[in-house]
This record gives structure tokens, C-alpha cells and sequence, in this order.
């Protein structure tokens, strides 16, 4: 049975708070295996994450904390996986994350897998951990073969499953899970979904991420204007065929970024 995932992010005000709480209350229906919880570069939200964990535990999910290592040290990191082991998470996401603009100390970890090894000394096999893939390939990676590389060596410090960022073709996915298998990496790797709200947020999300958005979606979408039941509607069934072809063609479950809204989450998870 293919499992379901979602992400939310740490809400900083009290209504945004109110509308995660909304939204997490609406998405429980769909029973997901676990959410997970974003993590600001540098700590900018280090004080909202594990409040947003502590949150949604009482809503009854089982949560992931992303837990990023640029810009931490070794004690501020170990006292953030014990943080959280304390709150009863067993599963972490393990990232590199972003050097925020302004911030000159890159932290003493460079690289996830790093990270991935630090919790692994420190609590040993206490912590599912999961890491991020990049079926269409990390915006800073040198070559697709240097990307796949530093992917294997997340897998190799004790990696136990993966997330990839999100993407509109499916043939990206399946060529990166193909090129990992010929390379031993057997860990189940989930493909990230991006519902589709905000048309023009979303290619402003993705020309930052470097996720490529097909020609032939750019080109409906912008036919649609203004008119946005039209583009909500579109986004739906684009997003639910690609959830279709990959969950026949294997994918081990659907992992959902929802930006904190439930609305375009559900119409894809309707329509499955």
C-alpha cells in the first residue's frame, strides 16, 4: 500500500498558526503515514520548528523534523536531535540546507551526509532518517554524476529512505530511481509532489529550486489569465496524473509540500 506523506512549515504569527491547524486537521482524514516539518536556514525558525512538532503531535500525527546543519555547530545540532528525541520523534529529515544571504559561518558540517552520520553516532538507529533526492538534478551540483554521488554517500552514512524535490515529469524520476539502483542504493525513494494553488508562485518557487515546470504547462496555464478556478482545476488533474504514473510505475508512496493549505492538496488526493 503506498503511503502518504504531507510538509508543513513553522507558522510565525497566530493566524498562521489558526490556518495550520486548519489545514492539519483537514488533511488527517487522508491518515498519512507521518508530516514533516521545515526547518529555517541558520535557525531563522529554529524557535517555531519544535512548537510546530510539540503542535502537531497533540493533533495526533507522527512528525519529522527537517533539521538543516548549515550553519550549526556540533553542540546546537546534538542538542536538537536530542530535543526532539525527547519529544518522541522517530523519524528526522536530514538536509544541508541554505547559507542564508548575510550569513558568513557555513557551520561545521558542509554536507548532509555529514549530518546523517552525526545522528547516527549519537542515537544510533533511534531516528528514521530521511534525505532529499533531485531527480532533475541540484541546482549547484557540478554534473548529474557528482549529484548522484553525494546522493550515495547520504545513503552510505545511514540514510534509511529518501524525498525528492518536486517535478512535472515523471521520466526524471524514473531514470534517477533506475541510475541509483545500478549504483547499490536499494532505500525506497518517495517522490515529492507540488500541488499547484498559485501559478505564478510556483514558477517563482521552481526557477529558484531549479524543478522544471514543461513548456506545455507553462503555456496552458498562462491561457487561463486571471481565471482561477479554471487554474486550480487544470493544476488538479495535471498533478493527479503525474501521482497516478508514478504510484503504477512503483513509486513507494506520495509525499505532499503543501505550504500550509489543505485545499490543493485534497482536490489531488480526490482525484486519486
Amino acid at each position: 500500500m503506498p503511503s502518504i506523506s504531507f510538509e508543513f512549515y513553522p507558522p510565525k504569527t497566530d493566524e498562521q498558526r489558526a490556518q495550520l491547524q486548519r489545514a492539519a486537521a483537514k488533511l488527517a482524514s487522508h491518515k498519512p503515514e507521518y508530516v514533516s516539518v521545515t526547518f529555517g536556514a541558520g535557525g531563522s525558525t529554529l524557535s517555531y520548528t519544535a512548537e510546530t512538532v510539540s503542535g502537531l503531535q497533540r493533533q495526533g500525527f507522527d512528525v519529522a523534523p527537517h533539521i538543516s546543519c548549515v550553519g550549526g555547530t556540533r553542540a546546537e545540532l546534538g542538542a536538537l536531535l536530542d530535543e526532539y528525541r525527547a519529544l518522541g520523534c522517530r523519524r528526522i529529515v536530514a538536509l544541508r540546507g541554505d547559507l542564508p544571504s548575510g550569513m558568513g559561518h557555513p557551520g561545521e558540517f558542509r554536507h548532509a551526509s555529514d549530518l546523517v552520520s552525526f545522528a547516527r553516532e549519537r542515537h544510533g538507529d533511534w531516528f528514521r532518517i530521511e534525505v532529499a533526492a533531485y531527480p532533475e538534478i541540484h541546482p549547484q551540483a557540478e554534473h548529474a554524476l557528482a549529484d548522484l554521488k553525494h546522493f550515495k554517500a547520504k545513503v552510505e552514512a545511514g540514510a534509511d529512505a529518501a524525498i525528492t524535490q518536486y517535478f512535472y515529469n515523471a521520466d526524471a524520476y524514473f531514470r534517477f530511481v533506475d541510475e541509483v539502483r545500478k549504483q547499490g542504493v536499494t532505500i525506497p525513494v518517495t517522490p515529492g509532489i507540488m500541488p499547484i494553488a498559485n501559478f505564478s508562485q510556483l514558477r517563482s518557487f521552481s526557477a529558484a529550486c531549479g524543478a522544471e515546470i514543461p513548456r506545455w504547462m507553462v503555456q496552458r496555464f498562462m491561457a487561463f489569465g486571471d481565471d482561477a478556478g479554471a487554474i486550480h482545476e487544470f493544476g488538479a488533474e495535471v498533478v493527479a496524473a503525474l501521482c497516478r504514473r508514478l504510484l503504477d510505475g512503483g513509486a513507494p508512496g506520495l509525499h505532499f509540500y503543501t505550504l500550509n493549505l489543505a485545499k490543493p492538496t485534497q482536490a489531488v488526493l480526490e482525484r486519486l
